[in-house]
């Protein structure tokens, strides 16, 4: 069966205005786009936040140090509003921020704190310590930090472990423009 031409008027304007929506939305993109790029320096930056996952946690208080046995080769991070982004590091991106290759506000200038949250064997609930970190470093599958306590106790022993660590923004930190993740490079990018 044929279309007769009403149908055929109907299917022609259906197709424009999908054309149209969607011409529409990219054009909104690019506006948005542009203007966090145009972005003053009194308006809020993206704060970006990084997990890391490790199958078990050895401290040694001696040291002075925390080793995430196991750790996840990539490093997570989000922020929240105003810009919310998403995504993960590999192990080497990561630990670039802790460099001057990050810029100035990088991780190794100003060490985070990090909440240490960690399934201990035996317990019913997670324990929690909150901690500075420094000097990270690579030794095997595990990841090694430096630490202060600030607050809490570290666990006796290990198991499950999440360290949740606090924000890095512009200038040093991470996301599409905010050092080029995903992009493989640095620059000024979206604001």
């Amino acid at each position: 069966m044929k279309p007769d031409n009403n149908q055929r008027h109907v299917s022609q304007f259906r197709r424009t205005l999908l054309s149209a929506a969607a011409l529409t939305a990219i054009a909104g993109l690019g506006l948005q786009l542009a203007a966090a790029g145009n972005a003053s320096a009194d308006e809020p930056k993206p704060m970006l936040m990084f997990v890391q996952i490790a199958d078990d946690l050895k401290v040694d208080t001696a040291a002075k140090t925390l080793r995430l046995v196991n750790v996840g080769q990539q490093t997570l991070y989000f922020s929240d509003r105003p810009v919310r982004l998403a995504g993960h590091l590999k192990m080497a991106d990561y630990l670039n921020e802790w460099t001057r290759k990050a810029g100035k506000d990088n991780f190794g200038n100003d060490p985070p704190n990090a909440t240490l949250s960690v399934y201990e064997p035996g317990q019913a609930d997670n324990m929690l310590a909150v901690v500075e970190i420094t000097d990270p470093r690579v030794e095997g599958a595990d990841l090694v930090y430096g630490y202060r306590l600030i607050d809490g106790k570290l666990p006796e022993g290990g198991g499950a472990t999440s360290l949740f660590i606090d924000w890095i923004g512009l200038g040093g930190g991470v996301g599409v423009g905010f050092h080029g993740v995903g992009v493989g490079l640095r620059g000024p990018g979206f604001r």
